[in-house]
């Protein structure tokens, strides 16, 4: 199995059997302690279906205060895509859910996009979430990923238009990450009132899984969300739980309660 069919595999759902819906958990790599990361990843793997491992960046313009913050904080201790991928090397676990980079392009660049795919697939991550890189301009990353059978996950937003959410939708692999709201991470927890039509298209449009995220805080949401779509992404919230030193994993399962 390739590492994108994974991504598919582990959030695929099937609504006839009432299954609830997936958990896409998001850390910020590093944070809050950089030493404590393969400690915090293990837990939040063997509770969600997939991680995305934030890579810290200077200008997270997709993120709200909650998560830029943490990056800040990452990166003055030191924390970098360079840092994770070592991490993710020396661990002696196997991970349980399938793990994808969620990085600004510019890292990216930085690193070279041959190299970062080969080593990437080596250390275990199964696909990557860029949010500043347009759909038209996605090639030269695709290209690169998918000589190691990993996944770029594309990005929709209310404010799609019903050809191009095809056309991306088409794009996609492993999953498409269906924006609940426009601006940014985390900010209110109130799902706009259009989000059940929003995403009902976002699901007839796709041949894969889809997940929502942006602001996903609670139970009720996740039941609401879950309803419309395969799974729900959960970021800011979870970061704050780390943040204060609470048990993510615990987070994560009453969520699904």
């Amino acid at each position: 199995m390739l590492p994108r069919d994974r991504i598919r595999a582990a959030l695929a759902r099937d609504v006839t059997t009432g299954g609830k819906p997936a958990l896409v958990a998001f850390l910020t790599a590093g944070y809050p302690e950089p030493r404590e990361f393969l400690k915090t990843l293990r837990a939040v793997a063997g509770a969600a279906d997939a991680v995305e491992i934030g890579v810290p960046f200077s200008d997270p313009m997709a993120d709200g205060i909650t998560i830029q913050r943490s990056s800040q904080h990452a990166i003055e201790k030191g924390v970098s895509l360079a840092w994770i991928l070592d991490e993710l090397e020396r661990r002696d676990f196997e991970l349980p859910a399938p793990v994808l980079l969620m990085s600004y392009l510019n890292p990216l660049l930085a690193y070279g996009y041959a190299a970062l795919a080969e080593r990437a697939a080596k250390v275990g991550v199964s696909g990557f979430i860029v949010p500043d890189l347009p759909y038209e301009e996605r090639a030269p990353v695709a290209t690169a990923l998918d000589a190691h059978g990993l996944a770029l996950v594309q990005m929709v937003t209310p404010a799609t238009p019903a050809e191009r959410l095809k056309r991306i939708c088409g794009a996609s692999q492993g999953f498409v990450y269906a924006v609940t709201r426009t601006g940014v991470t985390g900010g209110e927890s109130t799902l706009p009132p259009e989000t059940a039509s929003y995403l009902a298209a976002v699901k007839a449009a796709s041949p894969l899984p889809v997940c929502a995220g942006f602001g996903v805080r609670r139970t009720d949401q996740v039941k609401t969300i879950g309803k419309h779509v395969d799974g729900v992404v959960v970021g800011a919230a979870l970061v704050e739980v780390l943040e204060r030193g609470e048990e993510p994993a615990a987070f994560l399962e009453a969520l699904r309660a």
